[in-house]
């Protein structure tokens, strides 16, 4: 075994510090003078969404070389996005910690009335998103991962939750109601499809789904009353690959205030930004490639600040409720760090797996955007600047001779999640899918010799090792 894997599987790394938050002094309001309040705040003009910040050179390879982006920060730095990862959107603590610290407290304190009156309106109206009140709508902690977040997805704003579901949930709780049309690829999360084909129908909302790859078909598919176009892509766990920049230009030629809602968790914004292609709404779950290191929950959706304000302020705060904590904050902001590293090696690892397993004798077909004859290998080359590190693969066994091959792995662990440093296995069939029928099944393209390896950064020798000898294996008896 190399280096590289008994540093992720042979050793046990622990040690996470948090920095001790103080907790302001504060009184409850009496009825009149809350109620004073809350009325000043409405009355308050918003501050409008155009974002009237400096234009920044990102440079991201050859999809975002010589194109500006405008960002929240005025004269902020020209970072390039391994430095953006570490120092970008900055929210300082008033210590200068170097590490942004863990602010437990769920609640901040006022000096006086006059002060309450002043920070309660920037609040609300979101002229300040470095004041904070109540946990629900932020604390530090969380606003210095959602800085940072905008930044690197290029969105004016970014509004942290609890989980990628809660990501998802929000914005259509946000933006849906009775009567309204929800228009949806055939191919999703199943959470996601349980979410929008049976939960949110039981409250009025039509939801339909169609394979995004025929754009004829999502054309004649939207309608008038047509609120949410929602797609993934690279999808989970066939790796369908849905041409962005189309989709959102036929949704919004059709009507222009339609929400095109994208789910990016599979590429991250290091390997692509649906929002430069024409998305309204991104949705991550941090949970996976973002956090990196299978030890947290949490999502974040990313956009408008006009429509970052309806998240925040309607969909989280009074709609689901859907908060971030900040220690998942601050392990998120840690694991971020790393992301343009680990996601370089992953995209290494699983290209070469691709291709060995694309000439094993004991595989029938294999899915990875990155080989030449997968179906959206060129879309992805146009709009993904690598290929992710999910690798799918159908193998010529039967049910026993299976069981045998995911036993007889050592190095890959069998588990539901992806995206952190460990390589692991799934079948999808009955694992992240196990809800579907045997309709959805064949319609998300999900066969029952289907597995699908969400590969990390060990030394991929190793990993190619471990797979061939589970073949051989499972194969010889």
């Amino acid at each position: 075994m190399k280096f590289s894997s008994k540093f992720i599987h042979g050793i046990a790394l622990v040690g996470q510090y948090c920095s001790k938050s103080h907790l302001i002094c504060h009184r409850v309001l009496p009825l009149p003078l809350a109620a004073f309040l809350l009325i000043f705040a409405l009355i308050v003009p918003m501050e409008g969404s155009p974002n009237k910040a400096s234009n920044i050179l990102y440079d991201r390879g050859n999809m975002l070389k010589q194109k500006e982006i405008k960002i929240k920060e005025d004269e902020e730095s020209k970072l390039r996005v391994r430095s953006e990862v570490i120092h970008g959107a900055s929210l300082n603590d008033q210590y200068d910690s170097i590490t942004m610290p863990v602010y437990r407290t769920t609640i901040f304190g006022f000096k006086s009335v006059e002060e309450l009156f002043k920070r309660g309106v920037d609040i609300l109206s979101g002229k300040r998103d470095d004041e904070f009140t109540y946990v629900r709508a932020g604390n530090p902690t969380n606003a210095a991962l959602e800085r940072r977040l905008a930044k690197l997805e290029s969105a004016e704003s970014c509004v942290v939750t609890a989980s990628g579901t809660g990501a998802i949930s929000t914005v259509m709780w946000t933006f849906l109601k009775q009567g309204d049309h929800v228009l949806a690829d055939t191919t999703l999360y199943s959470g996601t499809r349980v979410l929008l084909g049976e939960l949110l129908t039981k409250f009025g909302v039509r939801v339909d789904f169609v394979d995004f790859n025929d754009l004829s078909l999502l054309r004649k598919s939207l309608k008038p009353n047509t609120v949410i176009v929602f797609f993934e892509s690279p999808y989970n766990p066939a790796l369908k690959i849905n041409d962005i920049a189309q989709i959102a230009k036929i949704v919004h030629s059709y009507k222009k205030d339609i929400r095109v809602v994208f789910d990016n968790t599979f590429a991250t914004p290091y390997l692509q930004n649906p929002l430069l292609l024409g998305a309204d709404i991104v949705v991550h779950s941090i949970t996976k490639y973002i956090g990196g290191h299978s030890d947290i929950m949490a999502g974040c959706v990313l956009g408008s600040k006009e429509d970052m304000q309806k998240i925040r302020f309607t969909g989280i705060e009074n709609a689901t409720g859907a908060v971030m904590s900040s220690d998942n904050a601050y392990l998120a902001l840690r694991g971020l760090c790393t992301l343009p590293i680990r996601m370089d090696q992953q995209c290494k690892n699983a290209m070469k797996i691709a291709q060995y397993l694309e000439k094993s004798p004991y595989i029938s077909k294999v899915y990875y955007p990155g080989l030449e004859s997968f179906p959206g290998h060129k879309t992805a080359k146009k709009q993904m600047r690598d290929f992710g590190g999910i690798v799918s693969f159908e193998v010529k066994m039967g049910f026993e001779q299976m069981k045998r091959f995911v036993n007889g792995l050592k190095l890959i662990k069998l588990a539901g999640s992806l995206g952190g440093v460990e390589t692991v296995i799934e079948h999808p069939a009955s694992m992240s899918h196990f809800n579907y029928t045997p309709e959805q099944l064949a319609e998300s393209g999900i066969a029952l010799n289907q597995f699908r390896l969400s590969v990390g950064i060990e030394d991929v020798q190793d990993l190619i090792d471990d797979l061939e000898e589970s073949f051989k294996n499972s194969v010889s008896r």
